[in-house]
């Protein structure tokens, strides 16, 4: 898999109460990703980018929300969300947290 892959594998991390929870008790993460990606694209990014070791990956797609723009209806896209679980003492450093 070649570097441009990987930084169109990973979007962004998913930042929410959620998913600080889920850092804090199940060493796990969120990050936004590509539609199109496999699940053993993801770890290969993960491992990659952040030097750790991918325990799981779990993937869902999110529906985009239908929203009203005036008198007209929009559509929000839709994308795809992986929690992803580290390795016993392995953590990734998010930017902003303490």
């Amino acid at each position: 898999m070649n570097e441009a892959r990987i930084m169109d594998i990973l979007r962004a991390p998913v930042v929410s109460e959620k998913t600080a929870l889920a850092a804090e008790n199940a060493n796990q993460y969120v990050f936004r990703v590509a539609t199109d990606a496999s699940k053993q694209e993801i770890k290969k990014a993960v491992e990659k980018m952040f030097d750790v070791t991918v325990e799981q990956v779990r993937v869902l797609n999110v529906k985009g929300k239908t929203k009203r723009f005036g008198a007209r209806l929009g559509k929000r896209s839709d994308w795809r969300k992986a929690y992803i679980r580290l390795a016993e003492g392995q953590e990734i450093e998010m930017l902003g947290g303490e």
